[in-house]
């Protein structure tokens, strides 16, 4: 009986000590705490981050430029990537099989053999094109590369001989920083509207939101299609970058807004709200240092949810030519380009950039979910 006493004594006061830190955690803490328990979110938590970090870094991920142009690799398949003895080579490494174009005598259509009995080494670390790390220093070092500069197309190429994987990472770089540059200035109109909103009332209240109900009630896709069109023929990428985000963020405002707003309407009659105002603290510190921060957590989930759309709406006006144009690669555009019936049954590698916005979606979709499960205060 003793030593049973012993025994539970440590692990009730370890019990205990949990107990006390769960009470006595902040407001992130549980908030991270929850998340973690979100299995599929949490792992959607790592694609994401890995998303993005080789899209930023593209330049040293990507074997070629994405708008170099491979005369004699029109519409190459993919080359599979395989594991075994190159050149007499000790231990087996990453090669491809190159392919021979020849002509179909009766159709004289090009077509591509794989030549099995020639095997190109991949190697790692090569140098390529020059490019500039963090737009700073120079230099020419890739992750990976043919020996002797000859061609290792591992998703095939398109119509002008261009390398499809390094277009769909250089695609993705215009696609996820449109999709996350619309979603932050989303949050500065929606939050700063939605709390002047809220706090305020009377009239601003009412033109604020008359404003929204306006942007709410016409259909998204023809104000996107209108706005796109209107986008000048003659401006520059970065231009149209530009625009395109600022199309975005202008139709994705409203729901935000109306959030904070209803947030704000039931706190600011809180007794911290009423102590602050009565201390002397300024309308704009009580609106954002006061009331806010208790409802943040409810904000990033809901913003985690609305980059998907982002990320979809710019692929869908990019789709229909009216959103990013070439020069200037995304998904939208590889997509696009892809977009015939003949081009789907001759080259459907030419479609991968789809797989790659599913991927993305579905991934932060899933965040956003444990995000907003993780927020709520009534969770277990």
């Amino acid at each position: 009986m003793a030593d049973e006493a012993k025994q539970a004594g440590p692990r009730s006061d370890s019990q205990a000590a949990e107990k006390v830190a769960y009470y006595e955690a902040s407001q992130w803490k549980l908030m991270w705490r929850r998340f973690r328990k979100h299995r599929i979110a949490f792992w959607c938590v790592h694609v994401v981050l890995l998303l993005y970090a080789v899209c930023l870094f593209c330049d040293f991920f990507a074997p070629y430029d994405p708008r170099k142009i491979h005369a004699g690799a029109v519409n190459l398949p993919p080359q599979m990537l395989r594991v075994g003895r190159v050149d007499g080579s000790v231990l087996p490494r990453p090669y491809v099989h190159p392919f021979v174009m020849e002509k179909d005598p009766v159709t004289l259509r090009r077509q591509y053999r794989v030549d099995r009995e020639t095997r190109i080494p991949v190697c790692f670390f090569v140098s390529g094109h020059e490019w500039k790390f963090l737009g700073l220093l120079r230099t020419d070092l890739h992750l990976f590369g043919a020996a002797d500069g000859r061609p290792c197309f591992l998703l095939g190429t398109g119509p002008l001989g261009q390398d499809l994987f390094s277009r769909i990472l250089y695609g993705g770089r215009i696609s996820l920083l449109l999709g996350l540059t619309g979603v932050l200035l989303t949050f500065v109109l929606g939050i700063a509207l939605g709390g002047i909103s809220g706090y305020y009332g009377g009239k601003i209240d009412m033109v604020i939101q008359r404003v929204a109900e306006v942007f709410q009630s016409v259909p998204k896709i023809p104000i996107w299609l209108a706005l796109a069109a209107a986008i000048p023929k003659n401006w520059t990428s970065f231009q149209v970058y530009f625009g395109m985000t600022l199309i975005l963020a202008c139709m994705g405002w409203t729901g935000l807004c109306r959030v904070v707003r209803g947030k704000l309407l039931a706190l600011r009659e809180e007794d911290y709200a009423r102590a602050a105002m009565l201390a002397g603290a300024s309308e704009r510190r009580i609106i954002f240092v006061h009331l806010i921060p208790n409802f943040l957590s409810h904000i990033i989930a809901s913003l985690t949810l609305a980059i998907p759309g982002m990320i979809l709406a710019e692929t869908s006006l990019s789709f229909l030519g009216l959103g990013l144009r070439p020069p200037m690669v995304s998904w939208g555009v590889l997509l696009e380009q892809a977009g015939s019936v003949e081009v789907v049954k001759n080259q459907p590698w030419l479609l991968l950039p789809a797989a790659m916005v599913v991927v993305t979606v579905l991934s932060l979709n899933f965040v956003g979910e444990g995000l907003r499960d993780a927020a709520d205060p009534y969770a277990d």
